[in-house]
């Protein structure tokens, strides 16, 4: 019975992962074709869709509110742009660069979790609120680091084994490779025992310390998890723009971020890369109607949180639920 039934398990991980690869195949070829603005845009989506990867684990997995995120986004963008410009005639390589800024964001998002460990719901989201405040005024003040709000500039495209990252297309090969192993990751997180660790804080903290569950090492990894995320791809958007200032990381983008999540699906990682789609598009396509750009993404953001309030693709539809209707299992 055990040797019949055992093989089905791997069959249906083949058959997931082989469904799962025609998202990345399919944004490299597309990509192909598209002329450098809508190709500037693909990678914009994947960017966000990276980066709400990263905030899923805090926000759907853990079930902790962070409206902070975006500074470990500034603590990876401003690491390249220091490590690679004239700013300090430092010129790093581009990997190392890379681990450097996901380390300094990870270590930020451990300095995070410890002080609101004890902290739930909207106080929790005040303070990752002020956290993220913190250090947007801090690099704009810092003048003798940050260069204050004119940013740096003058930053060293990225370089990887002497292949130099130039142009949209460059970046696409790089944040699709980068998204595949995201998300990789984030799913064995959600079907590890951290993920059922995590779950059972997002539902009862108090029921799960109580379970024996160490809360506080268990929210501290999902923290610094998800900074380490932020991170690299604040990296990647400074190797992108090839220029830095404080007015990019913004309360603004902490909330589209969030955004991405809610819209998508909180806790669904397919969720998540729809909710970046359409946060990234939705402003695109309304350019043509200047004067009322924001408010009618705001009405369209409006209508869909009221007609899904669950997000477009909700919890249970996620990577697990695929992966049982591949292996037959409805």
């Amino acid at each position: 019975m055990i040797s019949e039934a055992s093989p089905r398990p791997k069959a249906a991980l083949g058959r997931t992962l082989a469904v799962l690869a025609l998202l990345p195949i399919l944004l490299i070829v597309l990509g192909s074709f598209l002329p450098s603005y809508p190709l500037r845009i693909l990678d914009m989506i994947i960017l966000y869709a990276i980066l709400g990867l990263g905030l899923n684990i805090v926000v759907g997995y853990a079930g902790l509110l962070d409206l902070g995120f975006v500074a470990f986004y500034a603590i990876g963008a401003y690491t390249y742009a220091l490590l690679s410009s004239s700013q300090f005639d430092l010129f790093l390589p581009f990997p190392l660069t890379l681990v450097i800024g996901a380390v300094l964001a990870g270590f930020a998002g451990v300095l995070l979790g410890f002080p609101v460990l004890r902290l739930r719901g909207d106080y929790l989201a005040i303070v990752t609120l002020g956290f993220g405040e913190i250090i947007r005024i801090l690099m704009n003040n810092l003048d003798w680091l940050t260069n204050g709000p004119q940013g740096i500039s003058r930053i060293r495209p990225p370089e990887i084994f002497g292949w130099a990252l130039t142009t949209p297309l460059d970046f696409l090969y790089v944040l699709t490779a980068l998204l595949v192993v995201v998300f990789l990751v984030v799913w064995r997180i959600e079907a590890s025992s951290l993920g059922t660790a995590l779950s059972a804080v997002r539902e009862d903290q108090d029921a799960a310390r109580g379970c024996g569950i160490n809360t506080t090492r268990v929210k501290l990894i999902a923290f610094a998890l998800s900074a380490i995320i932020g991170g690299i791809c604040g990296v990647m958007f400074a190797g992108m723009q090839l220029y830095v200032s404080p007015e990019s990381f913004t309360f603004w983008e902490s909330l589209v971020i969030v955004l991405v999540v809610v819209v998508g699906g909180v806790g669904n990682p397919f969720g998540v890369i729809i909710g970046a789609s359409l946060l990234i598009l939705l402003p695109e396509m309304l350019r043509a109607y200047a004067d009322y750009r924001l408010l009618l993404y705001g009405l369209a953001l409006v209508m869909v949180i009221l007609s899904r309030p669950q997000g477009i693709l909700p919890r249970r539809y996620g990577p697990s639920w695929l992966m049982a209707r591949l292996g037959g299992r409805h």
